[in-house]
């Protein structure tokens, strides 16, 4: 095996093992929600058990331990609030008033698995849910309020809402490259880096710290958002997990659409190595959150 290969493999071993983790902390958080009515509970369920890969959870977790040096339970419980948002965010994005699709990680959408009524209920459930879990397992009055803060702003109205509002208003538009980044920046790069910031505050970082993580994190979530966009024009549904050129059919507001395929592939590139360029201050701890901006501009699904 190849040493870039051998690289490739330890890291995707190690995000198998970060998405273990956050999974046991969602199973252990829902064992104890109590009463809930069945088939509400069976969505949860449903959604939170499909296959994802935990991403902005992990980025939780390395960017605490990059702080840190170690991992704490405030970090599995913010990695477990960020992912509850994520799957909700999936869950409402799927529905036909919205992206309309059916596939969603290799696995029917939750309202095509149950029901519109009974899948609007599970995202309100998974949001609301986040913020009770914050409020009250994270062990510090102060960091649970700017946890709460931070989730709050880049997932509402100023944030991810924000990029999905100007998603829907651009269909069949002709986008220009300034409402393409305002779009990606909010709908999907704020929350990477939420979950850089959420993960820098859990380990108690200086400020400067906490400025160099959610700049990288900005800077590996657009690249992401990028990567999504240049997959959905040249990879399969069964690549993907999800219905692929949707975003063609949809004349939506893409990179590969407003700037061309090739163009796209390099501001990925270039997103990339500015992420990896503010590491620079962390040295050698930061070699997983390096190997993680690669892994992202890498994947095929």
């Amino acid at each position: 095996m190849s040493t870039a290969k051998a690289v490739n493999s330890d890291f995707n071993t190690r995000l198998a093992e970060k998405a273990q983790l956050v999974n046991g902390v969602l199973r252990q958080i829902l064992a104890e929600l109590g009463n809930v009515d069945e088939r509400l509970r069976n969505a949860l369920v449903y959604t939170l058990e499909a296959p994802g890969k935990r991403i902005r959870s992990a980025l939780v977790l390395w960017s605490c331990e990059v702080v840190s040096g170690r991992l704490c339970r405030n970090a599995e419980i913010a990695a477990a609030a960020i992912e509850l948002v994520h799957t909700y965010s999936l869950v409402h994005d799927d529905l036909p008033a919205m992206d309309d699709d059916d596939l969603r990680r290799g696995r029917p959408t939750c309202h095509k698995a149950f029901d519109e009524a009974t899948a609007i209920l599970t995202g309100d459930a998974l949001l609301t849910l986040a913020f009770e879990v914050l409020a009250k397992q994270i062990d510090e009055p102060a960091v649970a309020v700017r946890l709460i803060g931070q989730l709050a702003q880049d997932a509402g109205a100023v944030g991810m809402i924000a990029g999905q509002m100007a998603d829907l208003k651009a269909e069949n538009s002709t986008g220009t490259k300034e409402l393409l980044e305002y779009i990606h920046i909010n709908k999907t790069a704020k929350m990477f880096r939420c979950a850089a910031a959420m993960g820098a505050i859990c380990g108690g970082a200086t400020q400067k710290q906490f400025d160099s993580l959610c700049e990288y994190g900005l800077h590996i979530g657009l690249a992401f958002q990028i990567a999504d966009d240049i997959l959905d024009v040249t990879a399969s549904s069964e690549q993907l997990g999800k219905t692929a050129g949707k975003d063609v059919k949809a004349a939506k507001c893409t990179y590969p659409a407003v700037v061309g395929l090739e163009r796209a592939i390099e501001l990925q590139m270039k997103l990339t190595s500015e992420a990896v360029a503010v590491l620079k201050p962390f040295g050698q701890k930061a070699d997983t959150l390096r190997q993680f901006a690669q892994a992202l501009l890498e994947r095929t699904k």
